[in-house]
Parts: C-alpha cells; sequence; structure tokens
C-alpha cells in the first residue's frame, strides 16, 4: 500500500491548538464570548453587564433608529437575500444609489461594493497585481491585504513599520525588479490604533514612479474633517490612487468597497473574482450601511467625529493618569483605539480575564497578531460613550491593576 501523509494532521498537536486549550482549561479563554445585547457602551455578555470597550462600532450607529429603519427598508423592499452575484442577479438600485453617494463623499470618480472588506482587498489586490509587479507594504499590514498580494503572485517586499527609511529601501530594491510597484500603507492600524507617515509615504512613492493605495478600514468614519479618512487628513486625497473601506466599523453594518478612477473600478467589475463570484449582499446590510453614510455625510458627521476624538483623548489620558503604558501615534494623532501594552502573553490573557470578572471588556493581542513581546489589551472607544461610562471603565482599570501587580507583579509602565 501507497503511504501518503495525511493532509489534516496539521490540525492536531499545533503550537495555537495548546494555547487555547490551556486558556480554555484555565478558565481564561479571551475568545469567542457571546454577546446577548446590541453592540452598545454597555452590553450583556454572559449574563453579566460589562463595559464595552472592545468595539469598532465607532461612532455608535449600530443602535441608531435611522440605521436600523434604513435596514429594515431594504428588508421589505428586496428580501432576505439576493441569491446571486452582482455580475448577475445581485445588482438593486440600493447598489448603485450606494456607490454613487460614496464616490461623492470620498470625492473620487467611481467606488465599487463588496460583499466584505477582506473580499475588497482580496478583489482589488488580486486583481490589479500580476507577478511582475512588486508591492511595497508595511510589516504591520493586515492579513488581507497580505492574502490579496499572495493571490496576485506578485513580489512582497515589506518595511519595518512607519520606518520610511526602511521604506524607501524596498522602493529602491522595487526599481530593480522589472514590473510595476505599488505601495499599500494603512490609514490607521486596527491593532495599534496609530496613524503611519502617509504623506511622506505618498511622497516617496511618487519619487520611484510608484502607484498608491490605502486601507482606511478603521480611518473611514473617523478622521478627517468629512471623516473619509487618514488620506483626507493628511491632504493627500490626490496623490492616492486607490482607498479601500469597510461598512463593519463606523458604518454600522458589513461590506467593503474601493473608491478610485473609473477605468479601474470597471476594470473590477468585470475581472475581480472575489466580486464576480460571491453572492451580493444581504439587503439590511446595504441599507444600513447607506443610512450610516448619509449621517456622516450631513452636518452631524463632524459633531459625532468630534465626540468620537474627545472620547479617546479622555480614555487615553485616564489610562496614563492610572499608570498603564499605552501606544501612541507618532504625531500624535489620537484614535479611537488605545492599547495598553503588557508585553507579555500571559500576563495579557490574566489580565483581561480580571478586568471581565470586574464588569469590562477589552480586546487582548498576542502575537502572531502582534510582534513578539508586544503582547497589548486594545481598548476602543465609542462616540456614544459618555463620561459615566468611561469613568466607570477607568475605575475597573485601576483597580484591577493595583491587584493584578501584587499578584503578578509590575505591569509596563506609562512613559
Amino acid at each position: 500500500m501507497r503511504t501518503t501523509v495525511d493532509v489534516f494532521a496539521k490540525v492536531k498537536g499545533h503550537e495555537r491548538e495548546q494555547q487555547i486549550n490551556a486558556a480554555r482549561e484555565s478558565g481564561v479563554l479571551p475568545y469567542f464570548r457571546p454577546v446577548e445585547s446590541p453592540a452598545a457602551p454597555v452590553v450583556e455578555m454572559e449574563g453579566a453587564e460589562r463595559v464595552m470597550l472592545g468595539s469598532n462600532n465607532y461612532l455608535g450607529l449600530t443602535g441608531d433608529p435611522r440605521v436600523i429603519e434604513g435596514a429594515r427598508q431594504a428588508l421589505e423592499q428586496y428580501g432576505t437575500g439576493l441569491t446571486g452575484s452582482r455580475l448577475l442577479n445581485g445588482t438593486t438600485p440600493l447598489h448603485t444609489e450606494l456607490e454613487a453617494e460614496l464616490a461623492t463623499w470620498m470625492g473620487s470618480e467611481d467606488c465599487i461594493v463588496y460583499t466584505t472588506g477582506q473580499q475588497a482587498n482580496l478583489g482589488a489586490l488580486g486583481t490589479l497585481l500580476a507577478p511582475s509587479d512588486t508591492v511595497v507594504t508595511d510589516s504591520a499590514a493586515h492579513a488581507s491585504i497580505l492574502d490579496g498580494i499572495a493571490l496576485s503572485r506578485a513580489k512582497l517586499r515589506a518595511y519595518r513599520h512607519n520606518k520610511l527609511d526602511k521604506l524607501e529601501r524596498q522602493l529602491e530594491r522595487a526599481s530593480g525588479d522589472g514590473g510595476g510597484i505599488l505601495v499599500v500603507a494603512e490609514g490607521m492600524y486596527s491593532m495599534e490604533g496609530d496613524v503611519g507617515p502617509l504623506a511622506e509615504i505618498a511622497e516617496l512613492a511618487k519619487s520611484y514612479g510608484a502607484r498608491m493605495m490605502v486601507d482606511e478600514a478603521h480611518s473611514v468614519g473617523v478622521l478627517g474633517a468629512r471623516g473619509t479618512g487618514a488620506t483626507e487628513l493628511f491632504g493627500i486625497e490626490d496623490r492616492v490612487d486607490l482607498r479601500m473601506g469597510t461598512f463593519s466599523k463606523s458604518f454600522a453594518s458589513c461590506g467593503g468597497f474601493i473608491a478610485g478612477s473609473r477605468d479601474v473600478i470597471e476594470y473590477l467589475r468585470v475581472t475581480s473574482r472575489s466580486y464576480i463570484f460571491t453572492a451580493s449582499a444581504v439587503p439590511a446590510a446595504l441599507g444600513a450601511a447607506q443610512a450610516s453614510l448619509r449621517i456622516m455625510a450631513s452636518e452631524e458627521g463632524p459633531l459625532l467625529f468630534a465626540k468620537l476624538l474627545d472620547n479617546a483623548r479622555y480614555l487615553h489620558a485616564g489610562l496614563v493618569e492610572r499608570g498603564f503604558k499605552v501606544v501612541t501615534s507618532e504625531g500624535g494623532v489620537i484614535t479611537p483605539v488605545v492599547p495598553i501594552l503588557v508585553e507579555d502573553d500571559w500576563k495579557a490573557v490574566l489580565l483581561w480575564k480580571a478586568l471581565y470578572d470586574a464588569g469590562l471588556f477589552v480586546n487582548v493581542a498576542l502575537h502572531p497578531a502582534v510582534p513578539p513581546g508586544g503582547a497589548l489589551l486594545r481598548t476602543s472607544v465609542m462616540a456614544t460613550h459618555d463620561r459615566e461610562v468611561l469613568d466607570r471603565a477607568l475605575e475597573i482599570m485601576s483597580q484591577v491593576k493595583s491587584e493584578f501587580e501584587a499578584e503578578h507583579g509590575p505591569l509596563p509602565e506609562a512613559s
């Protein structure tokens, strides 16, 4: 009998399985905890009320009556699903309206809406790049960016996070690769919450004749006077070729989009595999996204953006005052993501559990989501958090920190 290797053998005894089992047996597994209420500033989780500082619902619009009504109207008009791809029977007037409104708001010629944000990155990068091309991107790039590059089989040249000298070195190398060059940056990095030097990145990309794409998944609906992202914040909209966004954060829904020139968007519509071969998004998701967009594009939008960032500053200052080491952006840009550096994986998990038991939910990020020794608790605020709830969270953190350090030793200190 011929001996073969079982392709499923890798699912047994791998490192992540051992870690998860150990955490589960100790009762400290920080993942897959069910949320039993809407994504509000205070939620029900596993039968108890907990302050939510672990949501990407940045503007708090998931509970807005206008957004709920937008989803309801779309559901009643188009039903629960479209059962087909956009290319065939999955395009409705709601899609075309939403794409036109997004393009106007983003200040681009055109826009294409995907079923998820991940598919937007897969679809754009996997379609526009060829094996002869080179992508230069940050070492902290989101998994969907890396997956899109892998799908295209383009050459990947990564540079150390936010280091412009390393970026230029990779651009020099890319210029000798013989193909086109695309620089991919993020408007706001999801784990650390920091913003990169986008203006300088755009200038370097231009000097090497490279195209530029910015993933605005966490910065759209957050940064810039109009809320269209970090590209707007830094005034480089005319130097960025493509901008990606997602509906699963500030848009209070699910989906993704690419905004750019009309010819590129039209090319994606007829060649992007994650667009052509995926069922269209459920109408309720599109209706909710459109309602959220209209709120952000109205006079109310800047008020929400300001409240969100004011809450972020308040939480940031409160954590530093209580001795936590908080990750900050170069240049001092405050974002809704306020990470607490713990450095040790198990300490981070144990601290997360102590906070959870005390009535506070945050996210924990361990290697490989962060670099080795970079374990952190990712806290994030919403525009709908009020001072009373944030003060309650800070009091929990202060009390837990004192008790935790007495038992487990000191946490990294605020610099």
